[in-house]
């Protein structure tokens, strides 16, 4: 297993760091850290052509960057020996977001840092992290603060599909979650929903006894799709013997989500992105980034690799 950890010495890179350490402590787990310098650039007057790229600006820039960046990673090394990780260190100069992207391809995991519940300036991903959870391959991991350090929450978000099921596949290889808590939860999606209505809409006197009401009918089906889904996925993970619950929720699956991750004051949130040609089962293609930028806690996206 090789683990990626990008990281720039902000405070939400040094918690991601802290987290990532913590959550994915797996046996053989190599950990690398980047920290990612951007080029240097320069304005070019009219008429004029740029600088070559030896000038002694460049020069300049360079020498000051590399210190910059050995410090940083220096850093991040200090901090993730206090929890007991060594980690081989490296770094690259260009756009954050196109080299953490491209080098995602050779790792298991990717771990970006976000602001977290407790942050001030709190407002979701920044612009190379949601580029990261949008293109980066594999397993992304969206590290913030947990909320305990006692014993770890994890709510695992289950839709079906294939997507879906390789992050459950992915929650037993890569994190450590021995001793935690894990919530199995399915969003039933009713078309009603997406007309911006609930299920009072079709309730009505007459329906308890109208059996043959398609709605119903609909109704049940997919409690008893939720019900298999869920019972199945319990069945996979018996035999790590997890401590693990069920939740079945009807609604818009991103809102339900992270209802849940903010009331249950969960660490971590585990979801499936779903390929956009597979129009059956949409829920965690759509809802994973919604998750990823608004969730108070570290949010997993697990894709399918091509």
């Amino acid at each position: 297993m090789k683990t990626l950890i990008a990281t720039d010495g902000s405070e939400e890179a040094t918690t991601a760091l802290r987290t990532a350490s913590c959550l994915l402590r797996k046996t053989r787990n190599e950990f690398e850290v980047l920290c990612v310098a951007p080029e240097l650039v320069r304005p070019v007057g009219r008429g004029k052509e740029p600088r070559a790229k030896g000038s002694q600006t460049g020069e300049e820039y360079r020498r000051r960057i590399t210190r910059k960046t050995k410090a940083i990673l220096d850093d991040a090394a200090k901090i993730l020996r206090t929890e007991g990780v060594e980690a081989k260190l490296f770094s690259e100069i260009g756009s954050p977001a196109d080299v953490i992207v491209k080098l995602a391809e050779g790792y298991d995991v990717t771990v970006v840092g976000a602001a977290g519940r407790n942050h001030p300036a709190f407002a979701g991903l920044g612009s190379v992290a949601s580029r990261a959870v949008e293109h980066a391959a594999g397993m992304v991991l969206v590290a913030r603060e947990p909320a305990s350090r006692d014993r770890l929450r994890v709510l695992v978000g289950l839709d079906g599909s294939l997507a879906s099921r390789h992050a459950l596949s992915a929650l037993t290889a890569y994190f450590d979650i021995d001793s935690a808590e894990i919530t199995l939860m399915h969003v039933k999606e009713t078309p009603w929903i997406h007309l911006g209505l609930d299920r009072e809409w079709f309730d009505s006197p007459a329906d308890v006894f109208d059996q043959a009401n398609p709605e119903i009918l609909l109704e049940g089906e997919l409690e008893r799709e939720a019900e298999d889904l869920l019972e199945d996925a319990q069945a996979r993970l018996a035999k790590y013997n997890y401590s693990v619950m069920t939740l079945i929720e009807e609604g818009n699956p991103g809102t339900e989500i992270l209802g849940e991750a903010e009331s249950g004051q969960y660490d971590l949130v585990v979801l499936g992105a779903a390929d956009a040609m597979d129009s059956k089962h949409t829920m965690l293609g759509s809802v994973s980034a919604k998750v990823a930028w608004q969730a108070p806690c570290s949010v997993a996206v697990v894709k399918l690799r091509e």
